[in-house]
């Protein structure tokens, strides 16, 4: 099925999800596969191969005008498109989480939660973003962009482990959209070049969010990807060679830390 080269929408009736497995695509899979655990809630999927360019295509963009995934459509309210990882979180609670199992019914919670998805959408998700492109995709490395991208990263990854040395969770003690919202992100913070063992309470967090078994169904549409940080340290013990290159990038992060003064702080 994510071998298939989607040309259009498949399904007539429900949910459909159009995705790839980014941080930000996880975010629609994994409140699906919530979704459908808690209230049988079925929906059907279609792999956007990102590298592909399909997501650029005038069907995609015709229900996705950014051209970006993950885009849900809602065959049963009439075709309803939607896009961007938090519209598509609070549409689904909103419709389909009748008992409030992932989101709020106090409005000061349903606040706190978009505050924690809105610092996601406007920080965390670009900034670790740029932090990816500068480590390792970038035509150079330009050591400025190196440091400040990941300096960035850690200072928002360090205010999540602060406000998380009292809270099992973002808001109200409770897994929510609101996590969901981050998840994927700090799913892949090894990845980024940021050492998430240096943030024990977020640490602990992604832990008891990956155990679910919803969160790992919903990784793996559509295919798990080698990115996650507990994938990621077994490839390093498996492949000497990507071992290697991921050591010498490590020291080229720190080395351009060094290079401009870089002093981690938070927030």
């Amino acid at each position: 099925m994510a071998d298939q080269r989607p040309t259009g929408l498949k399904a007539s009736k429900g949910i459909e999800l159009l995705t790839w497995g980014t941080p930000n695509g996880v975010k629609a899979s994994i409140i699906l596969e919530e979704l459908k655990e808690a209230y049988g809630k079925e929906y059907t999927w279609q792999a956007i191969n990102i590298n592909q360019n399909i997501q650029k295509e005038p069907w995609f963009t015709k229900l996705g005008p950014n051209g970006r995934i993950p885009v849900i459509v809602d065959h049963d309210q009439g075709g309803f498109a939607v896009q961007e990882g938090l519209a598509i979180l609070t549409y689904l609670t909103r419709h389909y989480d009748p008992d409030h199992k992932f989101s709020f019914t106090d409005r000061l919670d349903i606040s706190r939660a978009e505050q924690w998805m809105a610092w996601q959408h406007g920080g965390l998700g670009p900034m670790q973003g740029q932090a990816n492109h500068f480590n390792r995709f970038a035509p150079e490395r330009i050591p400025y962009g190196m440091q400040r991208y990941t300096g960035e990263t850690e200072r928002l990854v360090g205010i999540l482990d602060n406000h998380l040395k009292t809270n099992d969770y973002l808001v109200g003690n409770k897994y929510s959209i609101a996590d969901i919202a981050s998840f994927g992100w700090v799913n892949r913070l090894r990845f980024s070049g940021v050492d998430i063992d240096a943030f024990p309470n977020l640490k602990a967090w992604w832990q008891r969010i990956l155990a679910r078994p919803a969160v790992q169904k919903g990784l793996s549409v559509p295919s798990r990807s080698g990115f996650g940080n507990d994938l990621y340290l077994q490839k390093l013990k498996d492949d000497k060679e990507y071992a290697q290159k991921e050591h010498d990038l490590k020291d080229a992060i720190q080395k351009a830390k060094d290079q401009y003064g870089y002093k981690y702080a938070s927030p």
